[in-house]
């Protein structure tokens, strides 16, 4: 059989294309030990990388396709879904990042870089796709996908493509070591407000909570089985000025149950800031209602 008519061949020789395709927008952001993260090339002055996993630090060393190393400054960075940018000092050829909105089954190539100016592949499928979700730093991603692929730590910032070379957004590590893209849709909306501020807004309560369970005596009256225990209050903060204090149990906010914290944070967006919120909570074996203020998480 000729590599022509092989399927094989032909598939392999269009993974090769496609990778080669966007290596070109594949960078390593330099880690102190030795150690590097792959971050995007998105536009031709801002590279893309995941915030978990960048160092505290003002300026980083970039090394780019074929080798070449820069320093860039840190931009912005938004916890909530995950997204840093990095400025270069002079804006470098790229072309635009062209979208994918793959679905389940879909193959896809996760691209790391090696640290040196190449670049790594791992070939997956997407596992699941789901609708939009908030992380528990209160983050709106545009849809919850995950890769049925593995990815080193030095791969995780890197972009992943369909075999087409669309980009479907960038590779970070979930919950149990999960493999998840944040959307390019995701990326594009942040990258505009990181740019202008270095950081995104979003509301805050000014309280560490810890899940527990709801006294039995009080399930009844509570109507669930769990809460949000208010651990420690931050001095001045919205909780505090409402009169909340460590060891009271929020039951809900504005009516959503506390029974995972990521609910909550879908109260806690941009838009939420100056808002009234109602807290139903539990205090000294009564359930009563607290209004408070949201406010703006301070700038870290």
């Amino acid at each position: 059989m000729s590599e022509q008519s092989n399927p094989l061949a032909q598939f392999s020789d269009a993974l090769n294309r496609c990778v080669e395709a966007i290596t070109s927008k594949t960078v390593a952001i330099r880690l102190a030990h030795e150690r590097h993260l792959t971050g995007i090339l998105w536009r031709p002055e801002v590279i893309v990388t995941s915030e978990q996993s960048l160092p505290r630090g003002e300026q980083f060393e970039v090394v780019t396709a074929g080798g070449s190393v820069v320093s860039a400054k840190v931009g912005g960075r938004d916890p909530g879904t995950n997204v840093a940018i990095l400025h270069l000092p002079a804006p470098s050829p790229s072309s635009a990042i062209a979208a994918s909105e793959a679905g389940v089954g879909t193959i896809v190539i996760a691209i790391g870089a090696d640290g040196i100016g190449g670049a790594s592949a791992r070939l997956g499928i997407i596992n699941s796709a789901g609708p939009e979700w908030h992380s528990s730093n209160g983050g709106l991603i545009d849809r919850r996908i995950v890769l049925d692929l593995r990815l080193s730590r030095q791969e995780e910032g890197g972009p992943v493509v369909d075999a087409g070379a669309k980009c479907i957004g960038m590779s970070t590590f979930g919950p149990r070591g999960q493999v998840l893209v944040i959307p390019t849709a995701t990326i594009e909306r942040i990258i505009p407000l990181l740019l202008k501020d270095g950081r995104v807004p979003r509301g805050w309560l000014g309280v560490a909570l810890q899940a527990v369970a709801v006294p039995d005596a009080l399930r009844e009256s509570a109507n669930q089985r769990s809460g949000l225990m208010v651990m420690s209050i931050v001095k001045d903060g919205p909780a505090a000025k409402a009169g909340l204090v460590a060891g009271d149990i929020i039951l809900s906010v504005d009516g959503t149950p506390t029974h995972r914290f990521r609910k909550i944070a879908r109260h806690l967006g941009s838009e939420s800031i100056g808002r009234k919120a109602e807290l139903r909570l539990i205090r000294g074996g009564n359930v009563i209602t607290v209004q408070t203020s949201i406010a703006e998480r301070p700038a870290a």
